[in-house]
């Protein structure tokens, strides 16, 4: 069976011989909108739980608009044009508004990485865009405390916006349950301290931290707690199929209309298996979340609930700009040094965490039900030192050495990796 798996910008194909019985695991099949800027016009018209965006633009004299970073396929290009003519059209001048980029603690985006984000060149050059930059204490306004205590830090930028929108890709997460929506808000636009404080081992660790999981996620709840504190907060919020077009959107309130934009991408991301595979083939989710091995975490977390214990994963993740930042690099190494156990130990023992420690956690979390093994190309031989699982140089090769091993020609492949959810039932 031949499978083309996403893998950087393009694809790499998958060849197994007959003997292999492939199950194959994508998306639900999704209606595509087939006139998207109409769309996201239609949407800010009629809106979840709050005025027009016409309507509230009028009077108001600034507006902040958070964005995705270039980790994540957002159809930038499709929704600001529409976005910003409206709040325009309203009243707003275009040097009032500002495109914030929601790094949260990533690296910002800069020059052509920024104008790729963006994707629209009339809006790059016409709107100020800048940088979120978690580390910098002066920028962000205090607003209190979290009921669990976690101190709520947010870009002043955002907070002192007379208009506050939000937009993003609703998507599977493997901590919050879903992306978008308050996820922009925080860990977005949030100083470091908040960041760290909601990336604890004693919320992360929780079981409902995870993928598709929003009811009762205390990650979700802290979140939830952040936006209803800022208040005034509406979202655009997009969903896209395997091939990045759009099949969704709405505009309104940020909760009630992201968990509208939810509920619509479970009915094609959640999928249901009746078993649970010994060998499963997986990808980073092409360009860009493949970017970083930081990223590919997400793939192996993906399928771990059609993971056999002690089962085989292989994920196939580019990483074509390297492991990712410095921490997460010394938590990996950390994670080497002392093994899981011990690592997960120092994680328990403390009140905040470390920088994007919470990465090589999640990567704990997977190696716990069994074993995974990496394809890239992007990585040389110092970094597959820190990786802490097992290197490959052919897909192909790895699946017929995990079939042998156990003993079992069945195989679950999922091309998209952490953008499909596969459940056991």
């Amino acid at each position: 069976m031949n499978v083309d798996l996403l893998y950087g910008r393009n694809s790499i194909p998958l060849r197994l011989p007959d003997g292999i019985r492939v199950t194959l695991v994508n998306k639900h099949p999704m209606n595509l909108v087939r006139n998207p800027v109409q769309a996201v016009k239609q949407a800010l018209e009629k809106p979840v739980g709050c005025p027009p965006l016409a309507e509230m633009a009028r009077g108001r004299k600034t507006a902040c608009i958070l964005i995705c970073d270039i980790t994540r396929p957002v159809p930038n290009g499709t929704l600001l044009p529409p976005l910003i003519e409206t709040i325009t059209d309203a009243g707003i001048p275009k040097e009032n508004i500002l495109i914030l980029v929601a790094t949260g603690l990533h690296r910002p985006n800069e020059g052509e990485e920024l104008r790729e984000v963006i994707g629209s060149d009339e809006v790059f050059h016409a709107i100020r865009a800048e940088n979120h930059f978690a580390r910098d204490r002066e920028a962000h306004v205090d607003l209190g405390k979290t009921s669990r205590g976690i101190p709520i830090l947010i870009d002043r930028r955002f907070v002192e916006a007379d208009l506050k929108i939000v937009t993003g890709l609703v998507e599977p997460h493997f901590m919050a349950g879903y992306s978008g929506g308050r996820k922009l808000v925080a860990p977005g636009v949030a100083y470091q301290d908040t960041i760290l404080n909601f990336h604890t081992a004693h919320i992360l660790e929780h079981e409902k931290s995870a993928n598709c999981i929003v009811e009762g996620n205390p990650l979700h709840e802290e979140q939830i707690e952040i936006v209803r504190k800022i208040g005034g907060i509406v979202a655009l919020n997009v969903v896209i199929d395997e091939n990045r077009n759009i099949g969704f959107v709405n505009f309104g309130e940020v909760e009630a209309s992201h968990q509208e934009a939810v509920e619509f991408m479970r009915r094609h991301a959640e999928v249901t298996l009746p078993r649970r595979f010994k060998t499963i083939v997986t990808t980073g989710a092409g360009y860009p979340l493949d970017r970083t091995y930081y990223q590919t975490v997400k793939g192996m977390v993906g399928v771990v609930d059609i993971l056999e214990p002690g089962g085989t994963v292989i994920i196939a993740s580019e990483c074509s700009e390297g492991m990712g930042s410095r921490e997460f690099v010394a938590a990996q190494r950390l994670l080497c040094e002392v093994g899981p156990d011990r690592f997960m130990s120092i994680l328990t023992g403390r009140d905040k965490a470390i920088i994007d420690e919470w990465q090589t956690e999640m990567l704990v979390k997977a190696l716990r039900v069994g074993n995974i093994k990496l394809y890239t190309t992007g990585l040389g031989k110092e970094s597959l030192h820190d990786v802490f699982v097992e290197p490959v140089s052919s897909i192909e090769e790895a699946v017929m050495a995990s079939v042998k091993a156990h003993g079992d020609p069945d195989v679950a492949v999922v091309p998209e990796g952490p953008y499909v959810i596969p459940h056991c039932h």
